[in-house]
Formats: C-alpha cells, structure tokens, sequence
C-alpha cells in the first residue's frame, strides 16, 4: 500500500503548498502555531522582525483553501509598508477548536486573542468573504483595536429572508455547503463557475480530484456549521455599525453575494464607507483581477 507522505510527495496541490510556504518564508513571514489553552489552537504568519514604526495588517481569508492560496500575491506588496499577519481561521488550514461555538463572533474573539499574543494592539484588516465577516465582527466588537477596514465580497449584510427570496444562484444552505466544501470533482467545478466570470478551461478531473484530497477533506462538518450559522436569525436591523474608514470592493458579476449586497452594505455603513466595483470579476476577485485589486487595496490603505 502506499503511504500517505508518498502520495501528498506526488500531489502539485501538495508541492504548490510547500512552494507558497517557501514564498512566504523568503518574504519575511515565519509560521506561529499558537495555543491558547482552552483547546483553540490557531496558525498565523508573523513577521520574522518586528518593526515599531510600521503599521499593522492583518490579511484575513475566505472558504477555500488556506490562506496563503488567498494571499500569495498580495504579501509582496504591503510587507515593505506593514508588519503583516496572515492568520488561518478556525478549522482552516492548521487552526482548530474543540469548542463549540461556531459563529463569526467567536472566530473574531479568536482572532483578537491571537492578535495580543503577537503584540498587536491596533491593526487595519483586509477581509475576503468569510474573513470579511470575521473583520467585522472584530471592528464591532473591539473598535479600538481596527484602524481600516477593507470588506471584499462580504456579504455581512445577508438576511436569513434572502435565500427564501431567491436571491442566490444556490437554492439552500445545504447545496452551498457541498458547493464551497466540494468533495467531488462536479462540485468544485460549479464552485468555479460561481467564483470566476471566466473559469479557467481544461482542468482535468485528476486535478482537481488532487485539490479535493489535499485541501477539502479536513473539518467538513464544522465547516458547514460556519455556514449555517452565518445565516441563522440573521436581520440588517442587527448588524451594528462599524465607524472605521472602510472600503468595500466587489466583482460586479458577482454569483455567489450579488453586489446589491455591496450597495447594501455601503448604504448600511453611510459616509465611513466606500465601494468599488471592479468590472469583469466575481467573488474570486483578487484572484481573477488581482492587479486592480491590489491597487485599490495600497490605495485605501496608504491614505493618511
């Protein structure tokens, strides 16, 4: 039989994953496993040297695969700026609980408490997706602690009525649980479709098998109660208000939050908030327009 290192030895998903390890190791980021003694444990990269006279960002995930899949583009830019943080979330990548409590309140709390023991007291957060509802509920719950916030497809102002009214492409929680935890080789392609206004083309199935195996199969239970507790009860009417400058970037062909979410939001927010709208992109919009992306990104962030 062989072994299981044999295979992940074989595996590109495997060797990219090492590669972007390798990246972000040249950058200047190193790998902190951090336990917080009541059964959390949470990865984050850290910066190899600390430098007080930098700001702080923290760059913070959505479903998919780990964070540095997300942001292997992006650390280049900001490190020479920023003391920059790129935490894995609750049952992503290497962090995980054994607690209970599933919302993005406690993945916030999580992130905060990760934040203090690297020192970072007050720190500007980029978010995708999920992450953005984790930055946000961080910004809500410790305004001290954000300086800006930048929500990319978030779609934080998603009410429980939405799905019932139709205003997803997915019919319920559960289709959107096996979509974003694909574990066959169909549903990881309609995750692609959804994500990308042009998909990439000729991926063969063993490829994609090969991503399923090596980034889809770990916490997909818990994973799917992350979902589920996103939309549980959930009204505009309580979502608070953040007071940080914050921008809001979305792709304006957007199939997973359509972007009234992102007018929402910005209509939510009032003056503190901007939104751009980047033409031709979906949700996987630093992935498919990355140098726009970017450039909004250093934009918003550099501005005094």
């Amino acid at each position: 039989m062989i072994s299981t290192t044999i295979i992940r030895s074989l595996s590109f998903t495997a060797s990219r994953d090492w590669w972007y390890r390798l990246s972000f190791s040249h950058a200047g980021l190193r790998s902190v496993l951090s336990d917080f003694g009541d059964g959390t444990t949470m990865h984050c990269w850290v910066p190899k040297v600390y430098k007080q006279s930098k700001p702080n960002l923290l760059l913070v995930h959505g479903f998919g695969a780990n964070a540095m899949w997300q942001y292997a583009d992006a650390i280049d830019h900001f490190i020479p700026k920023y003391n920059v943080y790129v935490p894995d979330l609750i049952f992503f990548g290497r962090s995980y609980t054994t607690q209970k409590e599933r919302s993005e309140s406690f993945q916030a709390r999580c992130l905060m408490k990760l934040m203090h023991i690297h020192g970072v007291q007050k720190a500007s957060f980029v978010g995708i997706s999920y992450g953005g509802f984790v930055g946000y509920s961080m910004a809500s719950q410790f305004p001290e602690a954000v300086e800006k916030a930048v929500l990319c497809c978030t779609g934080v102002c998603i009410e429980e009525k939405d799905l019932k009214e139709g205003l997803f492409k997915v019919q319920d929680l559960d289709e959107a649980g096996k979509i974003l935890m694909p574990q066959s080789t169909d549903k990881l392609r309609d995750l692609m479709r959804l994500s990308f206004v042009k998909p990439p083309k000729g991926v063969p199935d063993w490829l994609l098998t090969d991503f399923i195996n090596v980034m889809c199969k770990n916490y997909v239970i818990e994973k799917r109660e992350l979902i589920e507790e996103i939309l549980k009860d959930r009204q505009l009417s309580k979502l608070p208000k953040i007071h940080h400058p914050t921008m809001i970037v979305w792709g304006e062909q957007h199939q997973i939050f359509p972007i009234e979410l992102g007018y929402r939001l910005q209509r939510h927010l009032g003056s503190n908030a901007q939104l751009v709208v980047i033409k031709e992109a979906g949700h996987a919009v630093n992935l498919e327009k990355s140098r726009e992306f970017l450039k909004h990104l250093k934009t918003f962030l550099n501005e005094s």
